[in-house]
């Protein structure tokens, strides 16, 4: 039995709560086992869940991990064509889903063939459970999860993780959060988030605490992108939240509401925030509105976090210090190379890791006294004219520091100087705050010219990944003729 389900049958008092229901451990435990005995009988293989946030969620998550079945969350902010080569690629044979009328066309556009149709309800949620005839496909031994990145181009690949491999990241950051039973946790971003699907519902589980599983819409969240901030932050004063997991993005909305007046949050203790750099400046405002916040680091091929910086060992402006269950080390030229609880593959090429030290594609270094500095993304690295290499999200981290500048990407290759696009908070301070990021940046790295943008970067727009990365890619075009005719004026 995993730990995670183990902790489920000794806890007790409540386990789940959507704001409206609450459900204890032991009446969780029994509902889990039932769906869990359901998915061995009828044969199922590999199960994708396509539902909003809440206890039913969890329950067919876990359900799936009892009967050891393969689970593969399918995000709702995934297009259809990207849903279709997810469960192409996964051989997924059975999909549980709140909403099978909005499914039902995108498998009939993807050639599958729906064997059977049941709806039911659990936990006050009607479902659908959508039997599909089984397609092979290539997943390492011992695959529990696979998980799905978003990419910036092409389709996703099929991150495939072992339970080991997950329980273990659980267990590092059940230490390092310090959860215990007294706490409160709100999930804000969606389940089929591997961070949020650890930390929302196996580390307060194992903690033997509450999971408030809300709808999206309940904390303000609407398909990738869209964001009512004060909702996600009247939701987690009335959850009594005490912990969360937050983007930068987000946690910007929080401390301005905070800031403002608008929201207060006495009992949180434990603000996680990751997906993206975080500037110093915004983690200034946070402790300067009282938010305890913490910033991490991961990614989906280590089943998520690999550091992180907390109450007892923090430091800003580091992503915090490897997590006890890694080891990490670094290649010559800084790329970050980490062990502990690394993927079995990905999905449809098994056999194209072995175990070893897994190369993160970040660079980076560990301070003297332990704490990991993040450079920049191998790929990102351009080279300068002069032959110098320099990492844009270094450069773009300084930009951001400063209060007049929200959004900025920067290119430079084979130039002689860096180019910014721009997104403002205040236009008019855009000169001023360059000069002021210039000052802290080496000659070589810093911005000769810079423009406004048409529009901020967001996920609505495909500029970014829902975890808050820009997508360099996709701006690039855009900007390219603009950003060319700078070079040709005198700098």
């Amino acid at each position: 039995m995993s730990t995670v389900i183990s902790a489920l049958s000794r806890h007790g008092g409540i386990a789940f709560s959507d704001g409206e229901n609450e459900y204890g451990y032991a009446e969780f435990f029994v509902a889990l086992k039932s769906f869990s005995a359901k998915l061995r009988n009828d044969r199922v293989r590999v199960v994708g869940i396509a539902m909003d946030n809440s206890p039913l969620w969890a329950l067919f998550d876990l359900a799936a991990i009892d009967a050891g079945i393969v689970c593969v969350p399918l995000p709702g902010f995934f297009s259809p064509a990207q849903l279709i080569h997810v469960m192409l690629d996964s051989g997924v044979d059975l999909i549980l889903t709140d909403r099978a009328d909005e499914f039902c066309p995108i498998l009939e556009e993807g050639g599958f063939e729906i064997l059977g149709r049941k709806e039911g309800e659990r936990f006050g949620r009607k479902h659908s459970e959508i039997r599909l005839e089984s397609r092979p496909a290539e997943l390492p031994p011992g695959t529990a999860k696979v998980t799905y990145t978003s990419g910036t181009t092409g389709n996703p690949k099929g991150v495939c993780l072992s339970m080991d491999s997950i329980e273990r990241v659980a267990r590092s950051l059940l230490d390092a959060s310090r959860a215990d039973s007294q706490d409160r946790y709100l999930s804000v971003l969606p389940l089929s988030t591997l961070l949020e699907n650890i930390g929302g519902i196996y580390v307060p589980l194992l903690a033997g605490a509450r999971c408030n599983l809300p709808s999206l819409s309940r904390v303000g969240l609407e398909g990738a992108a869209k964001l009512d901030p004060l909702k996600m932050g009247r939701a987690l004063a009335d959850f009594r939240a005490t912990c969360a997991i937050l983007t930068p993005q987000l946690l910007q909305a929080v401390c301005a509401l905070v800031g403002k007046g608008l929201v207060f949050l006495p009992e949180m203790r434990f603000l996680a925030v990751g997906g993206a750099p975080v500037s110093l400046r915004l983690l200034d405002s946070a402790r300067a509105a009282g938010l305890p916040v913490f910033e991490g680091y991961g990614l989906s091929e280590c089943a998520s976090v690999l550091s992180l910086n907390t109450e007892r060992e923090n430091r800003p402006g580091s992503v915090g210090k490897p997590l006890p269950h890694v080891q990490m080390k670094f290649a010559e030229d800084g790329e970050i190379l980490a062990k502990g609880a690394v993927m079995l593959g990905y999905c449809g090429h098994p056999a194209e890791f072995r175990e070893g030290f897994w190369p993160t594609g970040d660079t980076g270094y560990l301070d003297g006294d332990g704490y990991l500095h993040l450079t920049g993304r191998k790929k990102n690295i351009f080279i300068t004219s002069f032959g110098r290499n320099v990492a844009p999200e270094w450069v773009e981290r300084e930009l951001t520091h400063h209060a007049a500048i929200m959004q900025a990407v920067v290119f430079g290759e084979s130039r002689p100087w860096s180019v910014a696009v721009i997104v403002p908070r205040d236009p008019d301070a855009i000169g001023a705050a360059v000069l002021e990021a210039n000052e802290a940046l080496p000659d070589y790295a810093r911005v000769g010219k810079w423009l406004v943008a048409d529009a901020p970067f967001l996920p609505d727009n495909g500029l970014l990944t829902a975890n808050g990365r820009l997508k360099r890619e996709a701006i690039w075009p855009i900007y390219r003729e603009r950003i060319e005719a700078l070079y040709e004026e005198k700098a």
